[in-house]
C-alpha cells in the first residue's frame, strides 16, 4: 500500500474518531428514555432508534448509553409520561401535547382541534407557545427540550366514512381535549382509549371511529380493523420531548450541550416525517404502491380514502371559532386566553373572545 493511501486512510480515521468523540473523557452515563405510542411508528424506527439508541453512543465516544423503548414495551399508555419523568424513573420521555393536558392545560393550545391546516403553521405556533408552555412544566418539575408533529391526524374507521356527517352518533376513540370538544360538535361521543388499546378496540367494535396520524395508524396496522380513511387534518398531534429538570441540571455541562445539539437534530428530523409521512400513510393504507416509502404496502383489502369536501374544511374552522377555543379556554382559565390572544392569534388569525 502507498504511503499517499496510508496517509489518506490515517486522515479518515483521524476525521472520523473526531467526529464520533465530541465529548471529553469522563464517567459513562445511562440515559433512561421512553418515546413513542407503538415500537413500529415510523417516529420510532426511523428517529428515536437510529439517531438516540444507536447514534449517541457512537458520536459521544460510548460515554453515553441510550436504554430506548417505546410505550407498550414499558405497559404505558401516555398520560403518566410526565409523572414518570418527574419522579426520575425516566430520564426523557415523549408524549403529544393532548395526551397529558389534564396535566398541564396550556399544553393543548399548540394544536387545538380545527387550528393548524398546515404542519408549517403548527410549527410557528409550538415554537411561539414554547417558553410559556415550559413555564407551566417546570411546576411539575420538568421541560420540553425538543417539540415535533406526527403525521396529519385523520379518521380510521370500520364503516364507510366519507364526510363528518357521516361521523354523527358514532364512538370515535379521540386523543382528549380539543378533540372531544370537536366530537362532540359534530354530533358523534368521544371516547378515551390509550393508543395501544386501539386495535382491539377498533376490531371489537367498541369504537366505531379512531383519530391518528395517517402512518401511525398504518404503523399499529389499524387498516386490518378499519376499512374507511377520512382524511380531513383535523389536527397533527405535536408532541414534546421532556427532561427531568434536576437530572438535567445536573449534567455535565458538556454532555448537556451534546444531548441539546442532539435533540435539535432529532427535532428537525421528526418535523421533516411528519411532512413525508402523511401522504405516505394514506398511499400505504389504500394500496398505492408508488406513493408508499415510509409504511407498509397494505395489498390485502386496502382502505378507501375519502378526501375532505370544502364544505368540511370550513366546518372545521367555524367549530374551532364557535366552540374548540371556548371550551378550552374554560377548561384552562383566563389565563391561558391571554396568551393565547398574544401568542397564538397573530399566526392563526383566531382569538380568543370573552363569553
Amino acid at each position: 500500500m502507498s504511503r499517499l493511501v496510508l496517509a489518506c486512510a490515517a486522515l479518515g480515521l483521524a476525521s472520523f474518531s473526531a467526529q464520533a468523540q465530541q465529548l471529553p473523557p469522563g464517567p459513562q452515563i445511562t440515559v433512561q428514555m421512553v418515546t413513542q405510542p407503538g415500537p413500529g411508528l415510523p417516529q420510532f424506527t426511523r428517529v428515536d432508534i437510529p439517531m438516540l439508541r444507536e447514534a449517541v453512543p457512537q458520536k459521544s465516544g460510548g460515554r453515553i448509553q441510550v436504554t430506548l423503548a417505546s410505550w407498550p414495551e414499558r405497559n404505558l399508555n401516555g398520560p403518566e409520561i410526565i409523572r414518570l419523568v418527574r419522579s426520575g424513573q425516566v430520564d426523557i420521555g415523549a408524549v403529544p401535547l393532548n395526551t397529558v393536558a389534564g396535566d398541564v392545560p396550556l399544553l393543548d393550545a399548540a394544536d387545538l382541534a380545527g387550528q393548524n391546516p398546515s404542519l408549517a403553521q403548527a410549527r410557528r405556533v409550538a415554537q411561539a407557545l414554547l417558553p410559556e408552555v415550559n413555564k407551566e412544566l417546570e411546576r411539575f418539575g420538568t421541560r420540553i427540550i425538543a417539540m415535533y408533529p406526527f403525521p396529519a391526524q385523520v379518521f380510521f374507521c370500520r364503516d364507510r366514512v366519507a364526510s363528518l356527517a357521516d361521523l354523527k352518533g358514532k364512538r370515535i376513540r379521540t386523543g382528549g381535549g380539543s378533540s372531544n370538544d370537536f366530537v362532540t360538535a359534530i354530533g358523534g361521543q368521544p371516547t378515551g382509549i390509550g393508543f395501544p388499546e386501539v386495535y382491539a378496540a377498533l376490531e371489537r367494535g367498541v369504537v366505531d371511529c379512531a383519530i391518528t396520524g395517517t402512518s401511525s395508524g398504518n404503523g399499529a396496522r389499524w387498516y386490518e380493523v378499519s376499512q374507511s380513511l377520512y382524511a380531513l387534518p383535523l389536527f397533527w398531534s405535536v408532541s414534546m420531548y421532556i427532561v427531568n429538570v434536576n437530572w438535567w441540571n445536573k449534567l455535565d455541562p458538556a454532555v448537556r450541550a451534546f444531548l441539546e445539539n442532539t435533540m435539535k437534530e432529532v427535532e428537525d428530523a421528526q418535523w421533516k416525517l411528519g411532512e413525508e409521512a402523511t401522504e405516505d400513510g394514506i398511499a400505504c393504507n389504500t394500496g398505492k404502491k408508488d406513493g408508499c416509502r415510509i409504511g407498509k404496502l397494505v395489498e390485502n383489502k386496502p382502505m378507501s380514502v375519502f378526501r375532505p369536501t370544502p364544505a368540511d374544511s370550513e366546518l372545521m374552522k367555524t367549530t374551532l371559532s364557535s366552540t374548540v377555543l371556548p371550551a378550552w379556554v374554560k377548561r384552562c382559565g383566563d389565563r391561558c386566553g391571554e396568551v393565547y390572544n398574544r401568542l397564538v392569534s397573530p399566526i392563526t388569525g383566531v382569538k380568543a373572545e370573552a363569553r
